[in-house]
């Protein structure tokens, strides 16, 4: 397929477009069995996915479904709909386009399961509920093509290990299926080919021109930013500035509640009232639309957000790309530099605005890597275990199946194509009776072999259940916030965590949505708030937001400390780092260095392991034991990404017994069994692969029930199943996610035993901004008992009170 029909051609004649080279090579690669497009934003690579379908659909002789479109947005699916409708609709060809996601009303989707549209847009968690239905071979057996949208996205979660097992199955139901990836962001083209092609063996990639280098620079502040936090209460001004310049302008941050605070300062300094608006994913979803409604119509200057309006939605003409803080990854940086200037031919503009003095390092680290095109990214490994058991539920409700043809089907998942039969099998009997400690429960037997050898559910009835929980996205348990009005609720404001919520009481203040409201009370499940904008509010905080700083961001962060000199940093950021050098030392990748100093009659040690927040903070939790044990007396510690500071009442002298690897590895495994943070990714796990269900018929369980719940199995599995599969599943995930140790062995293998302490007479330059650091961790110990100890001595003394 090279040619486009007549309709399709005259169209792009009218408007004086020309295909892409990429475009056309989509048409011409239109059999190949898989695809991975990498175009730059801006470079029609939807268009470019569509194409080939369009062409085909034109000579109206298919009926039903003939092309899938999978995004990681609900929001995504729509507004491709909208813009593939109007163009469909002008070219007069008889497609008819649809979307079903989770905002999809009841009636539609059950129309679109009997009389499906040419063309379904999508999100995984959609499919894999369509797949879970006995009509699914009928539904999709017309279907010849597979569009997967900012593939990049859903690679690096569960749900993208979801949609190649949906993917698998939809191959075995249609063989002949075409499958493409689109993105923009790719840092290892073969691992994410390796990713979609069926089998894991991997597809033809299609590289488009890039495209001009985008005009990306450091925001000129006129004042050099403070110590430590991540507010940039100081650019206020400098961004307010840009607003003014530029037609819109997105300010990105990291997380929601930075984004809270910068939004409240930006507003009172708004002198000229300009239009601006907030955005963000705890925002309600009718205040979110209004926002980008105006976006599209052109009626803002400025929206601050965060990753909700990362992928790729055609906001309308945004002129320039603000990020706030330092972006901790160079692919999310590009991601959101490619928001601008919408178009391919041309330069994305964007400014990074450095919270504090460090992040002006790694502002500057990750200027030369977009620069360079230098994407980073961490291997996923293979397919989790708690994806896999939730797809053997959904393919036992779409009816019975035989356990060697689910395994064969499944290994045709990239994810999964290394899948050993013996971890099936412990799905397959975890499914069925829920394991060893948890046989002899009813509610936990869901699957039964029947005299043919198929398996099937044991009550068909609990497939509306397992349906109700499809998804692989762990919602933070979160309230419903709404003004309070004297009949019934209020406007709603959007959604808190329940652990915040918890820690108001009435009369407390808080942001939301860019205004300072005040909590009067909770009923029926719902804050209710009022507004109050006269008084200091707290912050709310939001789980799961914040990143570490990627390993391939830390290894430019340390060669750039390597330089002999910095004439690229501005004047205090360099005569800072030259001091660093002058009195103590520089970090340096290939070694560990430690500082050990007395201040303010604490002894402190600094580690430089440059291993990212979640690693650091481990770091300091198996250090201060290991510290502990050796009779140093640690009272707590602070992390960020680049070091942990640790204090107690002992000097540091010999750091390396604290950093034997083995040592560490087994002060993590007693550390973890224990630990909230083994129960909280229990709890995750366990909901995934259908053991707790969050959501039934009756209520969604709240996040206290859950955890109840949750927390009781953990230990049940703890002491008498040890061995359990989701006890498995969870030391994986912790390993992964939460702890990062990954990232702690790395850091011990590239040092390879080389540790510098550094024994100094006062703290460091480098040591100072983590005394201002948020987040300190207190250790229980011998070092508190000796404080308490000897402040009843002192006490008891003044007392006159002796022996």
């Amino acid at each position: 397929m090279t040619d486009l029909p007549a309709p399709i051609t005259r169209w792009f004649a009218a408007r004086g477009w020309q295909m892409h080279a990429h475009q056309r090579a989509m048409l011409a690669r239109a059999e190949a069995p898989a695809l991975l497009l990498v175009a730059p934003t801006g470079g029609g690579k939807t268009l470019a996915g569509f194409l080939p379908t369009l062409a085909a659909l034109a000579r109206g002789d298919h009926a039903g479904l003939h092309t899938l479109y999978v995004s990681p947005l609900k929001a995504l699916a729509a507004d491709i709909r909208r813009n593939l409708t109007a163009p469909v609709t002008e070219m007069g060809l008889p497609v008819r386009i649809e979307d079903r996601t989770g905002d999809t009303s009841a009636h539609v989707k059950r129309r679109q399961r009997a009389d499906p549209p040419h063309i379904l847009l999508t999100t995984p968690e959609s499919l894999a509920l369509l797949l879970s239905y006995e009509d699914a071979p009928r539904l999709f057996a017309g279907l010849k093509r597979v569009v997967v949208d900012e593939i990049h996205a859903l690679a690096e979660s569960k749900r993208g290990d979801q949609l190649m097992l949906a993917l698998a199955r939809l191959q075995a139901l249609c063989p002949d299926l075409r499958r493409v990836g689109l993105s923009a962001t790719v840092e290892d083209p073969p691992a994410l080919a390796r990713f979609l092609g069926p089998g894991g063996g991997g597809c033809d990639i299609l590289h488009a021109d890039p495209g001009p280098e985008p005009d990306i620079a450091m925001l000129e502040t006129g004042a050099p930013p403070p110590w430590a936090g991540g507010g940039a209460a100081h650019a206020i001004p400098a961004v307010l500035e840009q607003i003014k310049r530029h037609r819109t302008t997105l300010v990105f941050h990291n997380t929601r509640a930075q984004a809270e605070i910068f939004f409240h300062n930006l507003w009172l300094a708004n002198d000229d009232a300009l239009p601006i608006a907030i955005h963000h994913g705890s925002l309600d979803r009718d205040q979110r639309a209004r926002v980008e409604a105006a976006m599209v119509a052109g009626e803002l200057r400025a929206v601050v957000c965060t990753g909700s309006l990362d992928l790729g939605l055609d906001w309308g003409d945004v002129g320039l790309v603000i990020q706030i803080g330092a972006p901790k990854n160079v692919k999310r940086l590009v991601q959101r530099i490619g928001r601008a200037n919408h178009r391919y031919n041309a330069p994305s503009k964007a400014l990074l605005v450095p919270a504090n003095r460090f992040e002006v390092v790694e502002c500057r680290a990750a200027l030369d890597a977009v620069r360079a095109r230098d994407l980073d990214g961490e291997a996923r490994g293979e397919g989790p275990l708690d994806v896999l058991c939730q797809h053997i539920l959904i393919a036992a409700c779409a009816g019975p199946f035989g356990a060697d043809a689910l395994y064969a089907e499944m290994r045709g998942a990239g994810p999964y194509a290394a899948l050993a039969r013996a971890d099936f099998d412990a799905c397959l009997e975890f499914c069925a009776t829920g394991g060893y400690a948890l046989r002899a429960y009813d509610r936990w037997q869901r699957l039964q072999q029947r005299g043919d050898g198929l398996w099937q559910l044991r009550d068909p009835r609990s497939a509306r259940l397992i349906r109700m929980n499809i998804g692989t996205i762990q919602d933070t348990d979160t309230l419903k916030v709404r003004m309070k009005r004297a009949r019934g609720g209020g406007a709603a404001l959007g959604e808190i965590e329940e652990g915040f919520a918890a820690t108001l009481s009435p009369g407390d203040t808080f942001l939301m949505g860019g205004q300072v409201v005040r909590f009067e009370g909770l009923r029926e499940m719902v804050v209710e708030v009022s507004r109050d904008p006269g008084r200091t509010p707290k912050i709310a905080t939001y789980m799961g937001t914040k990143f570490a700083t990627s390993t391939q961001l830390s290894d430019r962060i340390l060669a750039m400390l390597a330089q002999d000199d910095w004439p690229d940093l501005p004047a205090p950021v360099r005569d800072w780092l030259r001091l660093q050098r002058k009195l103590s030392q520089m970090p340096a990748r290939d070694r560990l260095l430690i500082e050990s100093f007395p201040h303010e009659g604490r002894e402190h040690a600094c580690i430089y392991g440059f291993a990212g927040r979640n690693a650091q903070q481990t770091l300091g939790l198996l250090v201060t034991r290991r510290m502990e044990a050796a009779g140093l007396a640690p009272l707590g510690f602070v992390a960020t990404d680049y070091a942990t500071l640790i204090w107690g009442l002992e000097p540091l002298t010999d750091a390396a017994p604290l950093f034997a690897p083995e040592h560490l590895r087994e002060g993590l495994e007693s550390w973890l069994m224990g630990n909230a943070v083994m129960k909280r990714t229990f709890r995750a796990s366990a909901t995934i692969a259908g053991l707790i269900q969050r959501n039934t018929p009756a209520a969604r369980k709240s996040g206290r029930q859950a955890t109840i719940s949750s927390d009781i199995l953990y230990d049940t599995l703890v002491k008498y199943d040890p061995g359990h599969l989701l006890l498995r599943i969870t030391r994986a995930e912790a390993m992964r996610g939460l702890v990062d140790f990954g990232r702690i062995e790395e850091m011990l293998a590239r040092i390879d035993g080389r540790i510098t302490l550094c024994r100094l007479p006062r703290v460091s330059p480098l040591a100072a901004p983590l005394f201002l650091e948020a987040g300190r961790v207190p250790v229980a110990g011998a070092g508190q008992e000796r404080l308490l100890s000897e402040e009843a001595a002192r006490l008891m003394a003044a007392a006159g009170v002796t022996g």
